[in-house]
């Protein structure tokens, strides 16, 4: 995983369409580091879940796209400036951000849990984490929560990259650590979070990963279309057997 964070952020990845010489000319953001969905690879390139699914929905559409990182931060004032044209990053349909873009029908379905040192009794329950510190990416449904649900009995800390939450987990500065469970499966699997394991049951499994497109753009139709295509060809279920031995739509 530290291969493609030292990679940076300005990776570019074209997307090879089929059939992409009258098709629409697109250009999608994602993150670059939120793996497996989104990240760097060793050649530089931005790959994973997320990457492939606009590669699909591009080619069911004929469509010549690009994919280019873009901060998490910063990805929704972007695309309401025209900076790309659709949002590919893994990003859950919230009424907050319905205020700003559309989304199109949901690509696959998450949920929130803890993470904590193997070993380590860390008790999930709102009493069971007083006085604990306990991190998060923010901006995200995690970092949220934390904030909405727990900053009043936790030291709350939220990063800027997913990344630096595993950092100061394996440093020791965070007693556990809440994200989305399909992320955090991945990382637990890696070396870097052999050590680590899941705490507590998963919960807020409600929660549903769009395509955030800019308000009345007709783009929100054409990729629902090619979405529920590549649900129906089979498509969709190869990628997702790419990367999770069972189904996350």
């Amino acid at each position: 995983m530290n291969k493609w964070l030292k990679a940076g952020a300005l990776a570019v990845a074209t997307l090879a369409s089929t059939a992409a010489m009258a098709g629409d000319k697109i250009r999608i953001a994602t993150e670059g580091a939120w793996a497996p969905f989104n990240y760097v690879n060793e050649k530089g390139q931005l790959a994973g879940f997320d990457v492939d699914i606009a590669n699909a929905l591009c080619a069911e559409m004929k469509a010549d796209c690009t994919v280019v990182a873009q901060d998490w931060d910063g990805m929704i004032p972007a695309l309401r400036v025209r900076k790309f044209d659709a949002i590919v990053a893994s990003m859950s349909i919230t009424e907050e951000r319905l205020k700003q873009v559309d989304f199109t029908d949901h690509y696959y379905s998450g949920g929130l849990r803890f993470m904590g040192a193997k070993g380590k009794v860390l008790d999930t329950s709102k009493m069971g984490l007083k006085g604990k510190v306990i991190g998060a990416q923010r901006s995200t449904v995690g970092g949220q929560y934390l904030e909405d649900k727990l900053s009043d009995v936790v030291k709350v800390k939220l990063y800027d990259t997913q990344e630096a939450v595993y950092l100061d987990l394996i440093a020791g500065r965070l007693d556990g650590a809440i994200s989305d469970e399909l992320p955090t499966y991945d990382w637990l699997k890696s070396d870097q979070g052999k050590n680590f394991e899941y705490k507590g049951e998963p919960f807020a499994k409600n929660d549903k990963i769009g395509i955030a497109i800019r308000k009345n753009d007709a783009l929100k139709q054409k990729f629902n279309k090619a979405l529920q295509a590549i649900i129906d060809n089979g498509t969709y279920e190869k990628i997702n057997a790419k990367y999770f031995p069972f189904p996350i739509y």
